[in-house]
Formats: structure tokens, sequence, C-alpha cells
């Protein structure tokens, strides 16, 4: 378990990133390995100072804002566990490279693709300089393959617009799991453009 490397763990919504994060947690304690986990404030699913997964497991963890302050925290630290990497500021590449050059073993997860299946925040840069990334797949919460790869973001049980915030703090949407084939992005600008080139070419008749 030596240090000087960084494990990615990445996929969509609903497939197991922070479960297999906590796993390899644990077995870093069971090793007597001096471990600190991270989190980004912004991410509040969680009411405490701590990560969850969505089987009820859990581990303390230390909120931070900005991606510099996560050095001041794991000093003494020989893993540290990051999760939800989508949500930092572009300075988290430079600081995971800091810790992979300190020696300590950096484990973390991320969305690698926003609801609108765009490279979500820094992981493409993350993805590029681990050095060991694991890809896992959900299940599709509408036709039930097992090769989901997407996440669906759903307002009011309807596939979210493709204009709306990419970050929705406190707002009623609710995400789930979807394969390509079922993965929707309504473009409500681009159809009310539409539709409004058509009435003009006809009024023109």
């Amino acid at each position: 378990m030596s240090g000087y490397s960084f494990e990615l763990i990445t996929g969509p919504m609903s497939c197991g990133k922070t479960e297999e994060l906590l796993r390899r947690i644990r077995r870093c304690i069971i090793a007597k390995k001096k471990v600190k986990v991270i989190s980004p404030d912004v991410d509040t699913r969680a009411k405490g100072d701590y990560i969850e997964s969505r089987n009820g497991l859990w581990l303390d963890a230390v909120k931070v804002k900005h991606s510099v302050q996560i050095l001041s925290f794991v000093k003494d630290a020989e893993v540290v566990a990051i999760d939800e990497l989508q949500f930092f500021d572009s300075n988290i590449t430079k600081v995971i490279t800091q810790l992979m050059n300190e020696g300590k073993k950096v484990i973390g997860t991320g969305l690698e693709l926003d609801f609108k299946a765009e490279p979500f925040g820094s992981m493409p840069e993350l993805m590029c300089i681990a050095t060991k990334v694991d890809k896992l797949h959900a299940v599709c919460m509408k036709c039930g393959c097992e090769h989901a790869t997407r996440t669906q973001r759903l307002i009011d049980g309807h596939p979210a617009d493709k204009n709306s915030p990419l970050i929705m703090i406190g707002g009623d949407e609710t995400y789930e799991a979807r394969c390509i084939k079922c993965y929707e992005l309504p473009d409500v600008k681009a159809k009310s453009k539409a539709l409004g080139l058509k009435l003009l070419q006809f009024n023109k008749k």
C-alpha cells in the first residue's frame, strides 16, 4: 500500500463510488495507516461532518470550501481520501499532484460527466494524472440494463432542461442513473426558437 499514487473512482450517480471509497479506506485503517477523509462543503447530502454511501455506510470527514485547504488538514496523513472531486475548484489537480509528490496515497471519487453529459469540473485532468482509474457502471433506472453511464436530473419527475444551472443547491431535483439509450436532455430554448422561426415563416406566406 505504497504512496505516490492516486486512485480515482468514477461513474454516474448510484454506481457505488462512495461505497467503494469507504471499502478502500477501511482496508487502509486495518493496515494501520493514518487516514484523513475530505469532502467539499457544497455537498450537503450528509447532515454532519462525514461522508455516507447510499447503503448507509459512513465515515467522519473534514468539510472544506477551497481545495488548497486540504493541504493543511492532511500533513500527518499517509492516505488521503477525497469524495466528490467534481465539486472542487481547479486547484484540486495541483493539490493532488502535490500530495502524491509528498509520498501520500490519494483515493478519490467523482462524477466524470454532469447532468448534461459533459465533462464535470476538473475530472478530465484528474483522470489524466491518476495512476489508476476505476469507472463504475450503474443499473439504468428506466430500462434496467447494467451499463448506465449517465446521470439523469429530474425536476418534478421530468428530465431537466439543458439550460438548467449546473449545480442546484437546495432544489427539488432528483437524480437517477440512465444508460445512453434512455438518457434525455431536452432543450426548451432551442425548441422555442425553432417554433418561432416556423411561425415567422408561416406569417410571411
